[in-house]
């Protein structure tokens, strides 16, 4: 099963503690249960393409027109986000923010942050390999 990382946030200075299952109650200057975790081929394309390219990364899924349905990665600060886009959590010491719409969309699912075949959708820094970021869900998640 996926490690839980970091609690949900829309400032990454502020997801620096908490983790919790869904349904646990938040509570006053508490941190709420994270929304993203990894599977582990998921961790090692991380760790690979931060060690290629030698800076941080972030994760963004938008609700633009352009691949808005897959997580995009980029270089650390690239994308600028916004108001509508919260933090779910931080992966491999990489933020990953999705646009408030589509995060309501899950209804609360918990999201892992995977990979499978194929090339990178839009801008999107690729993992290598042949292989690109996905969202899959409890639900969905092939059985590893």
């Amino acid at each position: 099963m996926p490690e839980r990382e970091q609690a949900p946030s829309r400032d990454p200075a502020s997801a620096s503690a908490g983790t919790g299952e869904k349904g646990t109650a938040w509570r006053p200057g508490g941190k709420p249960p994270a929304r993203i975790s990894a599977t582990p081929a998921a961790r090692e394309a991380i760790r690979r393409l931060r060690a290629a390219r030698g800076e941080a990364l972030m994760f963004v899924q938008s609700a633009g027109c352009c691949a808005g349905s897959v997580p995009m990665c980029f270089p650390a600060g690239e994308f600028v986000t916004g108001h509508g886009d919260l933090l779910l959590g931080v992966i491999e010491g990489c933020p990953f923010y999705m646009d408030a719409r589509i995060c309501r969309s899950w209804n609360d699912a918990r999201l892992i942050l995977d990979v499978a075949p194929g090339d990178p959708e839009g801008f999107s820094l690729g993992p290598g390999g042949g292989l690109h970021f996905v969202i899959r869900t409890g639900v969905c998640a092939p059985a590893h």
